[in-house]
């Protein structure tokens, strides 16, 4: 008994192609990881191996509505818990997940933080070493050959 499989399917505005098993795929949407693409799949109760090209337009409409309104997962699985603007407990995705990590960059820039200043200059922000490494741009006391011809070294 084969079951005919939709080629791609579209979930939260993400493409997914429609071979993949559930639990893979939902981690192809920006926003959505191992762990809570396993969440969504336990909350509606559907199995994880199965293929998502082979789910009904209401099963689609379900795993839709969960992962942009996951009310009754843990807080734990969310990726902005206790948010700087509203305090509340959210879980971006896609398009909104970009904008407010575009807008948390500017804010941290205005104020000039630590980490504002190393994203204004380009460096890492996170602690990481520069001795060999994030030496893109401009070329650190590297000269080019013609540059020392000229020099006469």
């Amino acid at each position: 008994m084969t079951e005919k499989l939709k080629g791609i399917v579209r979930i939260c505005n993400t493409d997914l192609k429609g071979t993949i098993n559930i639990g893979h795929a939902l981690t192809k949407i920006k926003g959505v990881g191992f762990s809570f693409a396993n969440a969504v799949c336990n909350q509606i109760n559907m199995e994880r191996n199965k293929k998502i090209g082979a789910l009904t337009e209401e099963e689609i409409k379900k795993i839709e509505e969960v992962v942009n309104n996951p009310k009754d997962l843990p807080k734990w699985l969310y990726n902005r818990r206790n948010d700087f603007d509203t305090g509340e407990d959210l879980h971006l995705t896609t398009t909104k997940l970009n904008l407010q990590k575009e807008f948390d960059i500017k804010r941290v820039r205005k104020i000039k933080s630590y980490k504002g200043m190393r994203h204004s200059y380009g460096l890492p922000v996170r602690g990481q070493r520069t001795r060999a490494h994030f030496r893109k741009g401009a070329s650190v006391g590297v000269q080019k050959k013609s540059a020392k011809m000229r020099k006469g070294k």
